[in-house]
């Protein structure tokens, strides 16, 4: 776990949706799950734990609100039977026209790849 990151369950995720919590922290909780860790003493990012085509594409990790190809590549990675957990598990439903904007979809993206992320790790917590 890193410091400061709230625990990895469906309350966080809904945070994540209902824009309670910073993008940094969004971020970080991705980052984390991916295989991110910042090494302190190093002020790098080590990572050795992500999986290679994460890891050739972003050597660090990517500003998944600024960068759309991330944000792509992250929905991809989502298993297509998890694709609408958010609707499925927590009755999502989206967002309301005037809200669509791309800051939150992307942290929609990333609330889904969480849960999913859960869903494939029932015993891991970020």
């Amino acid at each position: 776990m890193m410091p400061d990151l709230p625990p990895l369950t469906t309350d966080t995720i809904w945070a994540i949706l209902n824009d309670a919590i910073d993008d940094h922290t969004a971020n970080q909780l991705v980052w984390y799950a991916l295989g991110y860790r910042f090494d302190a003493a190093t002020a790098q990012w080590d990572a050795s734990g992500v999986e290679p085509d994460w890891r050739e594409a972003y050597p660090e990790p990517p500003d998944f609100i600024e960068s759309r190809p991330a944000t792509v590549k992250l929905t991809r990675s989502i298993p297509k039977e998890n694709k609408q957990l958010l609707k499925e598990q927590l009755g999502f439903t989206g967002y309301k026209v005037g809200e669509l904007v791309p800051r939150l979809t992307r942290r929609a993206t990333m609330a889904n790849w969480l849960l999913s992320y859960l869903q494939l790790n029932p015993i891991s917590h970020v």
